[in-house]
Parts: structure tokens; sequence; C-alpha cells
């Protein structure tokens, strides 16, 4: 008689269950020692929107590109020019850049009008300040913002902070740009040239110290600073968005060869660094951690960018912190 092998117990469905179960999650721990859960896949570019070729917005950029291609090299980063404060925030607010530089005043003038993206504009940092300047050649009668009604005066490109700026101190000085002078649309990049021929009397700038612009007219043309101090009460007064300005002092040496026999009262206002919510948090940790650490080095040749402090950069009003940049400030925190 055949011997007949004896019958092995069917495993239960409980315990198959268990079996699958116990299986699946040592599959899960080995992707998640394989794979990298949890950290946010960076983008393969992204575009920072600076500002015209021969201010500080752009020199300053085009350094940090330097610094952040050292930093984060696997993130492409591409400069694009613009007229300013208010084309940059148009910019991140609609995706096309990723983070740029503008002033309070034009943040806070461009939530209170209530623009397309305002309210998920986000602060990386508070840079430096921006020192606003009146700039007529030496032998100009010229002493005060008062004494331009019937003059060519540059104000800016529409799309600019110093434009923003320009109009408010005008209307401080109770002069209205289209009727009391003659208003021109143009520029940093131009301005200098325009006043060296004669072809306006003077321009309104808004930038950090030393303007490389200013100071390379000054070198071959003979430019005076009119004061601007005498207007920051009114100005201060006139709302909201002015809250941002203080009065400041250019020093003499600011410029060397402007024919200015003391230092220049005038008005400051902060520059931030912005991006949008939508941006994520470990790329805006890497890229605060870029500009506070690159700051000594770019601010050998821009020298404003020395003012970058981090004490005072979380101070990013009207904006809020972003997710990202709060992190890097809170690993640093002493």
């Amino acid at each position: 008689m055949p011997l007949v092998p004896p019958r092995m117990p069917r495993p239960s469905r409980r315990r198959a269950v268990r079996g699958l179960v116990a299986g699946l999650v040592l599959l899960g721990v080995l992707l998640w020692w394989l794979w990298p859960f949890g950290k946010t896949e960076l983008p393969g570019e992204l575009t920072f929107s600076t500002g015209v070729r021969t201010g500080v917005y752009h020199r300053y950029g085009a350094l940090l590109e330097q610094a952040l291609a050292r930093d984060i090299p696997e993130v492409d980063v591409r400069l694009l020019p613009s007229e300013g404060s208010q084309e940059n925030l148009e910019r991140v607010a609609s995706g096309k850049a990723a983070f740029t530089v503008a002033t309070a005043d034009a943040v806070s003038k461009y939530r209170e009008d209530g623009k397309p993206g305002a309210e998920g504009l986000r602060g990386v940092a508070r840079l430096y300040d921006d020192y606003v300047q009146l700039v007529v050649p030496a032998g100009s009668p010229v002493q005060s913002a008062r004494d331009l009604r019937g003059k060519r005066v540059a104000v800016g490109q529409p799309g600019s902070g110093v434009r923003l700026i320009s109009e408010r101190l005008l209307a401080a000085a109770k002069l209205d740009p289209r009727r009391d002078l003659t208003e021109v649309s143009i520029g940093i990049d131009t301005m200098p040239a325009e006043l060296e021929a004669g072809r306006i009397d003077a321009f309104f700038w808004s930038g950090g110290l030393p303007t490389n612009a200013v100071r390379e007219l000054s070198d071959r043309f003979e430019i005076r600073l009119v004061p601007l101090g005498d207007l920051v009460p009114e100005l201060q007064g006139s709302g909201s968005p002015a809250r941002h300005y203080r009065a400041a002092v250019m020093p003499q040496d600011a410029y060397a060869r402007a024919r200015n026999t003391s230092a220049v009262t005038t008005l400051a206002v902060p520059n931030l660094l912005v991006t949008t919510e939508q941006t994520s948090p470990e790329l805006t940790e890497r890229f605060t951690r870029t500009v506070i650490l690159s700051r000594d080095g770019i601010g050998q040749e821009v020298h404003a960018a020395q003012r970058v402090d981090l004490r005072t950069a979380i101070y990013t009003d009207p904006l809020e912190l972003h997710e990202g940049a709060r992190r890097y400030y809170r690993s640093v925190k002493p």
C-alpha cells in the first residue's frame, strides 16, 4: 500500500494578510532608505528679476548668481533685467520670476492696490537701503526739489521704484509733474548721458550708495546732489506706503567728485528680497543662506551689500517671512 504524504495545514487568511503587511512595511523602509522622501526636488532653473543693467539691483544679482552657482550647483539661475521694483513684483507674482528685489514702499503699494498675486508674495530678507538722489549739474540754480518748476526732469520709467518715489517727492514739494515741469520717463541707464548733454536739467535716482552710473558721471562731468531732507515730514504724512521712508544722510564721500561741500540730507527706503509662497521651503532656505553668507564677498564690489545684516534681515515688513527663510534664520539663531 503506497505511503500517502501527510497533508500540510493551509495558512489561515489572517496569517497571509499579516505576511503581506510585513512585506509592505519592509519595502517601505527600503524605499525610504534609498529614496530621499521629505525633500522637495529643486527646479533645474530659476529666474531672478533684477533691474536696469547699470543699476545696483542688476550688479547685485550678477554677483549673487555666482554665489548661488557655487552653493546650489544643481539650479541654473537666469538673470532678467527690468525697469525696477514695480515690474519686478509683477514678474514674481505672475510666476515669470522666482525671486527679485523690490523696495518696501513698492511692495506696500502693490498690495494696497490689490494687484494679481499680491497676497502670495513673501519676504526672504531685508537687504540694504536705497538712498534717493536728485542729481543736477554743479552750476544749476536748483537748490531744492521746489526749484524744479519749469525744468526737464527725469523721473524714472513707469515700472520702476524711482518713478514711485520721485512722483511722491514732487507732490510733497507741491509740484505736479505733468503740469509744473517736463517729466522725462527714462532710467538710470540713460539719465547720466542726458544730463551731461544738457537734454535734461535734473534726474531722480533711488539706489544703493554709491551707484556706479552716478559715480562714473561724476568722474567726467561736474554734478551736485540736491538735499531732499526737508520733504521727509510731508512725505511721511502722505499715506501708508510712505511709512517705509526714513530720513537719511548721504556722506560727502559717497560721490567724492560731486561738488557738495558737506553731507546731503535725503530719505532712504529698505530693499527686500521677495519670492512667493509657492517657492519650496528647501530652495528658499538654501537661497537665504547664500544671501547671508555671500555678503562680504559681494560687498567688496557692491558696497551697499555690506549693509545686509543677519540681525535685521528677518524684518521684511510689509511681507510675511517665507517659511524657508524662517527655517534658515532659526538654524543660525544664537
